[in-house]
């Protein structure tokens, strides 16, 4: 639905590689901004506000370096629409949608998924972002 998951791996992205590579999320579905995320990411400095829930069959471009995606129902989606990409990744990621009780455990467990995706982007994009710098300097 491409209103929690993805805005936020790609909001984290844009955060700590600011210029360094294009981050854009899109979901199987369309869906609404969700309030939750709005919240966690101002936590860490995110604005969301400007947000917009896109869809696969939105995207603009074809080819991507990387697509990585975060529910089963995302990872079918991309293999089947035959996208070209230097990689396919999936990242097995809890859904803080599906918590139910009160607000504070619900917040808590879009605090973990936050959590979660920023070690992971941080992970496998810096060296991707490095390799990148590092042939952009050697071929100038």
């Amino acid at each position: 639905m491409n209103s929690v998951r993805s805005p936020i791996a790609a909001a984290l992205a844009r955060k700590y590689f600011p210029g360094r590579l294009i981050a854009r999320s899109a979901g199987v579905q369309s869906g609404k901004a969700d309030g939750f995320v709005h919240e966690v990411m101002e936590e860490v400095g995110v604005d969301m506000s400007v947000h917009t829930p896109h869809t696969m069959d939105e995207l603009v471009a074809n080819r991507f370096d990387l697509v990585v995606t975060l529910s089963p129902d995302a990872d079918e989606a991309v293999r089947k629409r035959g996208l070209e990409m230097g990689a396919l990744e999936h990242w097995s990621v809890s859904d803080p949608t599906l918590v139910e009780g009160n607000r504070e455990a619900v917040l808590s467990a879009y605090r973990t998924l936050r959590d979660t995706l920023q070690k992971k982007v941080r992970e496998r994009l810096e060296p991707l972002v490095a390799s990148r710098s590092a042939s952009s300097s050697q071929s100038a």
